[in-house]
């Protein structure tokens, strides 16, 4: 035996030609130390059951009872067993033969050649071109029982190497599947393939895609498939809830530019804009930025010049055109006096926040387009509001500003239909950035709208045309202190 333990003590134990080990093997199953749990396989592990042992173990028996073979077909692009068990290896014969837990079905045809990887040194696994070819042969079964892969699936596999790796990289591919394919005599399997590249790199008719993700990038605007996903599970959710309506309170121009100066104060606050509010006052008042801090000034006026204006406020997109065109005007006066952050464009070079990294440039443009769908498709300003906030968040299409822009698209639409706007006061900064990270991380969507609930509740108590007033009832919920000195309170 090639392991160092006792043949008992071993997991996955191999019936052997030896008479000596064989006896030793058969006595040891009658001592009820090993367990026989398929045809020349034994286990020394009694306790769990013979599917999990065998999921765990699976390339070391198949290399063992079956060397030589080359995991194929579907197998080689997922590296797990379908839904229905089942594993696909190409072999010198075609038949099915059943595991605990899996159905290993061989498909007769070439061995392993160069280029293909080895797996536990005794079977191998279909390189990623041949696995491509593999999966454009023609399967009699559908599903989950195919052994290949659907068009959608293998263009969606393909757009991925793209979006991540580059054109040059999908067209590495496609010389090697091309060199390929007269070994293995799959030149018909690459004609296909030929046209799907040719296609995804807008060099052929894309009539011939059938995944959405991979024809928008045939026609010019790719998305992120992993962020589409994460806006459906918020957009599902929203759907399902119902929300308070908190009337706007601030009708009168005194009250509701009151309520703007600390909606930007804040929305400054949490991006580390840190001003004193006597200081911040100063500022809007004489429109004068600080000599010493001119840039963080300008961001404090360029942010209350839109949420301080009732009209632009309430401004929504109508349509995906639309929601480009109001970003990137908003974005170009919230930061007019960054002109290393190109105010007012997309971002031309990636960003990220810790170990969140947000959407690629090449795939802002695109899916700020398939996000607007579900968007649309919301019928309440506050869902549109929590919706609309996260995406622009999460897709992060600016240099700089993203979480400013997002807050102003959040109560622009609160503002169109006369509900109260929202403040994340300084004391709730934590709550409101730990749910976002939750939501991106996990696609925990019901933490995120809790908060912005709740952040929705107090906000409408914020209101009036005395400005000490409301300076007041701030001070009294905690809104200026920091998330270590307090908890938000919210005073009826």
């Amino acid at each position: 035996m090639e392991n160092s333990l006792p043949i008992h003590l071993q997991e996955v134990v191999f019936g052997s030609s030896d008479p000596v080990l064989s006896k030793k093997i058969s006595n040891l199953e009658k001592e009820g130390k090993l367990k026989k749990i398929a045809p020349r396989l034994y286990t020394g592990n009694l306790e769990d059951s013979p599917e999990e042992i065998v999921k765990r173990n699976i390339y070391t028996i198949l290399g063992r009872l079956f060397p030589g073979a080359v995991l194929s077909h579907r197998s080689a692009l997922e590296f797990q067993p379908t839904s229905t068990n089942q594993l696909f290896l190409t072999h010198s014969y075609t038949k099915k033969t059943k595991l605990p837990g899996l159905t290993i079905r061989f498909l007769e045809g070439h061995g392993a050649i160069e280029g293909d990887n080895i797996l536990s040194g005794k079977i191998y696994a279909s390189q990623q071109a041949r696995a491509f070819l593999e999966n454009l042969q023609i399967s009699r079964k559908t599903g989950s029982d195919s052994k290949t892969l659907s068009s959608s699936e293998i263009e969606e596999r393909l757009e991925q190497i793209v979006r991540i790796n580059g054109e040059e990289a999908l067209n590495v591919l496609r010389d090697k599947a091309r060199s390929i394919s007269e070994k293995l005599d799959m030149e018909k399997e690459f004609l296909k393939l030929d046209i799907i590249i040719s296609a995804l790199l807008s060099t052929h008719v894309s009539k011939v895609l059938t995944s959405p993700i991979a024809a928008a990038r045939a026609f010019g605007v790719p998305y992120d498939p992993n962020r589409n996903q994460l806006f459906e599970k918020l957009f599902r959710v929203l759907k399902q809830l119902e929300f308070k309506f908190y009337e706007e309170k601030n009708r009168e121009s005194r009250a509701f530019k009151n309520f703007a100066f600390y909606e930007g104060y804040f929305s400054n606050y949490i991006e580390g804009t840190v001003f004193e509010v006597a200081e911040a006052k100063k500022i809007i008042e004489t429109q004068i930025p600080i000599p010493t801090r001119n840039q963080d000034s300008h961001d404090i006026l360029g942010t209350y010049k839109i949420v301080s204006n009732r009209k632009e406020m309430s401004t929504t997109p109508k349509s995906a055109e639309e929601l480009i065109s109001i970003l990137q005007y908003r974005h170009k006066i919230l930061l007019s006096s960054r002109e290393d952050k190109n105010p007012g464009k997309f971002k031309d070079k990636n960003n990220f926040a810790g170990q969140t990294s947000f959407v690629d440039m090449n795939l802002v443009l695109g899916t700020l387009i398939k996000g607007y769908e579900f968007y649309a498709a919301l019928d309440r300003p506050f869902t549109k509001a929590a919706f609309i906030m996260f995406m622009i968040s999460e897709v992060h299409p600016f240099l700089d500003g993203n979480g400013r822009i997002a807050r102003v698209m959040m109560n622009a639409e609160l503002t169109s239909a006369n509900q109260a706007k929202i403040i994340i006061p300084n004391v709730f900064r934590d709550d409101y950035m730990l749910t976002l990270r939750r939501l991106t991380r996990q696609g925990d969507a019901e933490p995120y709208i809790r908060m912005l609930s709740k952040a929705h509740k107090f906000s409408a108590t914020i209101f009036g045309d005395n400005m000490e007033e409301v300076h007041a009832k701030l001070e009294h919920s905690n809104a200026f202190l920091l998330p270590e000195e307090g908890q938000l309170k919210i005073i009826l």
